[in-house]
């Protein structure tokens, strides 16, 4: 049996430097090891989120990271997550649910931060009781000096975890050596003990090329370099945010499906393309240009966190009206969650719980109308699918997380549903031909659903199908992967050394 470890805390030098991905590889490696890990995150900011089994909210980072751990996901593994709104507000999920709505300001007020810190450190007391070791996981930089005595996601944390930190630090931004040293050095006397190691991420070109470099870094800052981690893009993790989607702005393909997901501003959950982005058969791409949505073979509006400014947004820069022209010309046009709503004839927020729109009109292509409410809707589902002409004969999984409720625009409308519930009731909406949509993330994860859906715009009808590959098995196999990447170039003996003492 193998001893207990103590917690092990990624920091970064600043954002996006691969915290999360290192703390997914971690929990794959300790469970390869036989351990019995869980990622623990105190507070995260993201618009890509997950239901829990139980019907709770969570940062979509953690699930996978649990994913990798091979434990089910929980609240207690992100119990504060923050997600923009607009109009310079952030709704607030305390254990799984939503709070209210806070301005940046407010929610960073010394006043009040008592009781969430509580929240947090009983959320990893919880764990921590549960599982060994807890993968911590800090947030954007470690070295906020402003917002140190407010802070409850970084060094404070570890500080009540008494964990042994490792800083992050990415090098393809340049400055490698003065965030890290910079980061170190801010640090208090305590804290600066417990920074153990220091990982070099996203390394590009002959590893050779930075001996010296380590050296003088371990000379500069009194701690070990325990890696220096290439750049991979073979290896397939989820994005925790859409920073990188900017990058997947690919034009059409001739001889494929070409899939235009519209870029929102306020886009959540762009995980939900993940699968169909790999499929053989599409190219996929994110795009606000409305010549490319326009001559695009299906076009899909993804979920968002503020629908009514989305809208608007939709409105003002002209992409509203061309969908609208795509679907004319016979492209299917799908929307999921918040671009359900928009797709209906009327998306109304009387109660301002998105912001300071009271309604607008949606692009008419589904008979429904959306009326913004409080009480959010977050669950795991079981469903069919009507294909047209029938109900489909498997069962599908996905998950809801939504405010507002749609219903059809009344008794006289022609309506087909799109989705059956496990318990017989039904989801979303179809109208025609070449428009759908639906409140279930993760339909695209299904590969009867995406058969059904290419099928439809397959332009020769001798192609041969690509075989999806099953999503959970493809996601243990890249887990593994990224695990294996990470073992190459980090000493992970003396990490497991280090938080064994």
């Amino acid at each position: 049996m193998n001893k207990q470890l103590r917690p092990l805390m990624l920091v970064g030098t600043g954002s996006d430097v691969g915290k999360s991905v290192l703390a997914t590889a971690f929990c794959r490696i300790f469970k390869q090891e036989g351990y019995n890990p869980a990622p623990f995150k105190a507070q995260n900011m993201a618009l890509n989120s997950y239901a829990t089994p139980d019907g709770l909210e969570i940062g979509r980072a953690q699930a996978v990271q649990a994913e990798a751990a091979g434990v089910p996901c929980e609240t207690d593994m992100n119990p504060l997550l923050l997600k923009p709104n607009s109009e310079h507000t952030t709704q607030v999920v305390l254990n799984g649910r939503p709070v209210g709505n806070r301005s940046a300001y407010d929610y960073f007020r010394r006043e009040g931060r008592d009781e969430l810190r509580k929240a947090v450190c009983d959320a990893f007391d919880r764990l921590s009781s549960k599982y060994n070791p807890i993968v911590l996981e800090g947030a954007g930089s470690v070295s906020e000096l402003n917002l140190r005595d407010t802070d409850l996601v970084n060094m404070s944390m570890a500080r009540h975890a008494d964990a042994d930190v490792i800083l992050v630090a990415d090098i393809d931004r340049g400055g490698v050596f003065a965030s890290v040293y910079g980061s170190i050095m801010l640090q208090t006397p305590e804290d600066r003990q417990r920074i153990k190691g220091i990982i070099i991420n996203k390394f590009r070109g002959d590893l050779r090329l930075f001996d010296e470099g380590r050296k003088l870094m371990e000379e500069i800052c009194g701690v070990p370099v325990l890696g220096v981690v290439p750049m991979f893009n073979d290896i397939v993790i989820e994005e925790e945010d859409s920073v990188e989607l900017a990058q997947k702005r690919r034009s059409m393909e001739e001889g494929k499906v070409n899939v235009a997901v519209v870029l929102l501003r306020h886009i959540s959950n762009f995980t939900d393309f993940g699968v169909l982005e790999r499929d053989e058969r599409v190219n996929l791409f994110y795009t606000n240009n409305t010549d490319d949505i326009e001559k695009a073979d299906i076009v899909i509006l993804p979920g968002t966190k503020a629908t009514l400014d989305d809208l608007y947004e939709l409105r003002r820069n002209g992409v509203a009206q061309s969908i609208i022209r795509a679907h004319s010309k016979g492209a299917l046009v799908m929307g999921i969650c918040g671009g359900y709503q928009m797709l209906g004839q009327t998306v109304s927020d009387p109660d301002g719980v998105e912001g300071s729109i009271p309604q607008l009109p949606g692009l008419g292509l589904l008979p429904i109308h959306t009326r913004m409410q409080g009480e959010k809707v977050t669950r795991q589902v079981e469903f069919a699918f009507h294909n047209g002409t029938q109900w489909s004969d498997c069962t599908l999984q996905g998950y809801e997380i939504h405010q507002g409720e749609s219903v059809v625009a009344d008794s006289e409308t022609t309506y087909t549903p799109l989705c059956r519930l496990s318990d017989g009731t039904y989801e979303g909406c179809r109208s025609g031909n070449n428009s759908i949509g639906t409140y279930i993330h993760g339909i695209l994860d299904n590969p009867q659903f995406i058969d059904w859906m290419i099928s439809k715009k397959v332009k020769d009808s001798t192609t041969t199908y690509f075989t999806i590959p099953n999503s959970l098995s493809f996601k243990e196999e890249q887990y593994d992967l990224l695990a294996d990447h990470v073992r190459k170039y980090v000493d992970v003996e003396k990490i497991m050394k280090v938080l064994r003492l």
